[in-house]
């Protein structure tokens, strides 16, 4: 008992000085983001604050500037330059010089630029969310949802988890290298492309850049045309937080342009993310096949929303309005087909279609709106079109939300929540992404029929299948062919940022996000090297030395069934013959005999 006594101190002592530390918070430096010319009253008093009048169907639009406005209001933001593929090449020859230097940065660097961005951010969530709005037509609280606590989580999870997994990891040597290890090392690639979508502009340009240079890479970044504005602001956060930890110049790229910018980028980088449509995805891979550069493709979705009939209902219908018009609807896929149990569809119709009724749609900063205005010229015409084919098939409007106080002119850039009944899969707004805020909603007996329904389409990103019963519920979801499963809730799996996210079939291949998608921003490169170096070393036996023996074929035969044996006894059966084999091969009568 003396002997374990102060042993047991010591481990209390220590067990109580990590928990002291914890509480100790790190010090953190603020930075300075000039925000001046950006906020809405500076930009209000401008004199060339003007209203914007896109042009329609892509017809005299300059294509050497990225024209930027408000969807809500139209108001002018000003424009940024498209640039040129040689323009782009510059940019990363840049940001490769800068790489080869931060490739040698410690992880208690990369950690301290990560403490800064979230400390900036916790002090201005609401300067982010009222740029993120501005942009995209999104209210502050979709901002927050979508934007804030994502990319705060993905921080914490670096924070916490990050170096771990980018240490080398041991693994098992195998029965025939036992005096050896074997590891994994994880290198940075170089230069990281990424190219986002509008839809989260602050999330989508921290999400690939967060991962690219904690894991010791560069990162050009391409943000959309229709979320340049945003996206160029949000820069001058990551270039102060990296200048407060002494990164070097030129780590980290926002680019802005069209087509032929992103395909200039896709040509330069060691690896290209891409955020967006199937189309564009196919594109993508076409031009990486070019230079055999590894490609993450997180593309369209049409993730299936299954309700059981022994659900709490009210609250599974309050999930599922915000699971199709989170982001306002019109900015993100979020769940675009609902299923629902026979026996609870007409309540549960009547409770979503109230919910939907009370919703207001307007100019997300200028008052308390439900839902904001679309980011994309005429795609209320295109969702307009989806509704009109459903209801030309049999549909149903149960129906919509309301206008709030819109400005003239502005109605094309708003579309109600809409709910679609009597609906099936010959319609196209069961098979086509809508992105936007339209509920169709389609009745189901069993469980077999809703997982065929559900498969029955060419995206493969998401589900949430909610039922009383879990086991029923993970059984469901189980056979969805998807990349992400929500049981009893929605899109709760982006929230846990050890998770990593992607799809199958249209909705593209490759993982961001979690160990996955940090690793994926690795070289991985297998190692072997001597267990008991320099006293054991790997030695060629002399049957199989050159020249390689007459019963050398034997020898090797023997060697894999020793190594192999399908039970103990086998194996020490052919480690006696193998060892009979080599005491005979060094015999001295078979020696002089080789030497006659």
């Amino acid at each position: 008992m003396a002997f374990w006594w102060p042993l047991l101190v010591l481990a209390a002592a220590y067990a109580l000085c990590r928990i002291l530390l914890l509480l100790i918070p790190p010090t953190v430096p603020s930075i300075d983001v000039d925000a001046s010319d950006v906020l809405e009253d500076a930009n209000q008093t401008k004199e060339d604050s003007y209203i914007y009048i896109p042009p329609r169907k892509g017809k005299g639009a300059q294509i050497d500037k990225v024209q930027c406005y408000e969807p809500a209001t139209m108001k002018y933001l000003g424009y940024f330059p498209a640039l040129t593929p040689d323009e782009v090449k510059e940019h990363v020859v840049q940001a490769r010089k800068a790489q080869k230097i931060w490739a040698k940065s410690s992880f208690k660097q990369r950690r301290q630029f990560l403490r800064i961005l979230l400390k900036y951010i916790l002090e201005h969530q609401d300067l982010i969310c009222e740029i993120s709005s501005r942009d995209t037509g999104k209210t502050m609280v979709d901002a927050s949802l979508g934007e804030i606590m994502t990319t705060c989580e993905k921080i914490t999870w670096l924070l916490d988890e990050g170096e771990k997994w980018l240490k080398p990891e041991y693994r098992s040597c195998g029965r025939s290298m036992l005096h050896k290890k074997a590891k994994v090392e994880f290198y940075p690639l170089g230069v990281i492309g990424a190219i986002v979508s509008w839809n989260y502009p602050f999330h989508n340009v921290f999400n690939p850049m967060l991962a690219a240079i904690f894991s010791g890479n560069a990162a050009v970044i391409k943000v959309s045309e229709h979320a340049s504005w945003s996206g160029c602001f949000y820069f001058r956060i990551i270039q102060a937080a990296l200048a407060t930890v002494g990164a070097p110049d030129n780590l980290v790229h926002i680019i802005t342009g069209f087509a032929e910018t992103g395909q200039a980028l896709v040509s330069s980088v060691d690896k290209i993310i891409f955020v967006g449509s199937p189309g564009v995805g196919r594109m993508i891979m076409q031009r990486a096949s070019e230079t055999l550069i590894p490609v993450t493709l997180e593309l369209g979705g049409k993730d299936a929303f299954i309700v059981c009939e022994d659900v709490d209902l009210p609250s599974v219908v309050q999930v599922a309005v915000r699971a199709a018009l989170q982001s306002s609807g019109q900015n993100c896929a979020g769940a675009e087909r609902f299923y629902v149990h026979k026996d609870i569809y007409s309540t549960f119709v009547s409770q979503l279609v109230k919910i939907v009724k009370s919703i207001s749609v307007g100019p997300p900063l200028s008052g308390r709106y439900d839902m904001g205005a679309i980011c994309m010229i005429e795609h209320s015409e295109k969702l307009q079109n989806l509704v009109n084919d459903a209801i030309d098939k049999g549909a149903e409007i149960a129906g919509r939300g309301s206008f709030g106080n819109l400005g003239e002119d502005a109605v094309d850039q708003f579309f109600p929540p809409t709910v679609l009944v009597n609906v099936n899969h010959t319609m196209k707004i069961m098979q086509e992404e809508a992105f936007g805020p339209i509920l169709p909603i389609m009745k189901f007996s069993s469980d077999e029929e809703v997982v065929k329904l559900a498969n029955d389409s060419k995206y493969g990103l998401g589900c949430a299948v909610f039922c009383g019963n879990k086991k029923r519920a993970i059984r469901i979801a189980s056979q969805l062919h998807c990349g992400v499963a929500a049981i009893n809730d929605f899109a709760s799996s982006y929230m846990c940022q050890s998770l990593p996210f992607g799809g199958v079939k249209d909705s593209g291949f490759g993982r961001f996000a979690g160990v996955e998608g940090l690793r994926a921003c690795c070289l991985v490169k297998a190692v072997v090297e001597d267990r008991w170096w320099p006293y054991v070393k790997t030695m060629i036996p002399k049957p199989i030395q050159y020249p390689v023996s007459e019963n050398g074929f034997e020898f090797q035969e023997l060697l894999v069934e020793t190594l192999y044996g399908l039970s103990v006894w086998d194996r020490l059966r052919s480690l006696v013959n193998l060892l009979k084999m080599i005491s005979e091969q060094n015999s001295p009568a078979n020696t002089r005999k080789k030497s006659r």
